[in-house]
């Protein structure tokens, strides 16, 4: 293996892992240590550098810009609201170690897949194929809440829940499932998207909720537990795990690798 092919190894490599880490903390805690990108990011600068230095000094301009405008888009992401401090940071580092694809070591299956993006800004690739990831994971909720249905029998939404609009229900259809209450009480991060209400009758009033929140999350799961004790409701009620963005963003590294720039390929085979 002659030099500038170890640097690419270890760019892909370092890439991998830290984002790996990244995802894997992320889901358990929903937090990621600064100090996870505080050695990230060195380590794939001074990878990036180096090669650039040693065999190709007349891209560097190209590297440049590629980082700079990948950052811009990344903290444009995170002031807006769209993507996490994390998930920001996580593309940044991207931009150093990988700005563009690296290919001395992969090529895409797919036709196509080695898009004009992908060789001057692979981090935007890369980011692209995890927004569509995300994307899929709701046309899979879906599925998977309607094939619950269809085994069980049961309805999708008891009680005062049936009285719920179209759209509400359709919204939950594709961003959560039925999770038993002592889920929502031991995982944190596993986001109540219905609540209730105690009724003069003794009954309850059971709720949607589109948007999970972090304020008040403890005292609705206290809500549903009561209910689901008392039996005035099932004990699974609906739900959100809330996946990371940071794990599509690893999955959508993976599949840049190894498939290519999957929004590229949909546009050239829908307008070519």
């Amino acid at each position: 293996m002659n030099l500038q092919l170890a640097f690419d190894v270890a760019r892909v490599a370092v890439t991998v892992a830290f984002l790996g880490y990244a995802s894997w903390s992320d889901y358990k805690t929903r937090e990621v240590s600064n100090r996870v990108w505080a050695i990230y990011a060195p380590i794939g600068l001074a990878l990036s550098l180096a090669e650039l230095l040693l065999y190709d000094s007349s891209q560097l301009w190209l590297f440049g810009l590629s980082v700079g405008l990948t950052i811009g888009f990344a903290l444009l992401l995170f002031y807006t609201g769209a993507f996490g401090g994390a998930d920001s940071k996580a593309l940044m580092c991207i931009a150093f170690t990988l700005p563009f694809f690296p290919q001395t070591l992969f090529t895409p299956i797919l036709p196509g897949g080695l898009s004009p993006l992908s060789q001057t800004l692979f981090p935007i690739t890369i980011l692209s194929n995890a927004v569509l990831v995300a994307a899929a994971s709701v046309i899979f909720l879906l599925v998977r809440n309607l094939a619950r249905k269809a085994s069980t029998g049961t309805p999708m939404f008891e009680g005062t829940l049936a009285q719920e609009s179209l759209g509400k229900k359709i919204l939950v259809l594709i961003t959560g499932q039925k999770f038993p209450i002592a889920t929502l009480k031991a995982k944190w991060h596993v986001y109540p998207m219905e609540d209730v209400t105690e009724e003069e009758a003794g009954g309850v009033k059971r709720k949607l909720i589109i948007v999970p929140r972090d304020e008040g999350r403890d005292e609705i799961v206290a809500r549903l537990s009561k209910a689901v004790d008392d039996g005035k409701i099932d004990s699974k009620v609906w739900a959100t795990p809330g996946l990371p963005m940071l794990i599509f963003v690893t999955v959508g590294l993976l599949i840049a690798l190894f498939l290519g720039d999957i929004v590229w390929v949909l546009i050239s085979h829908l307008f070519g």
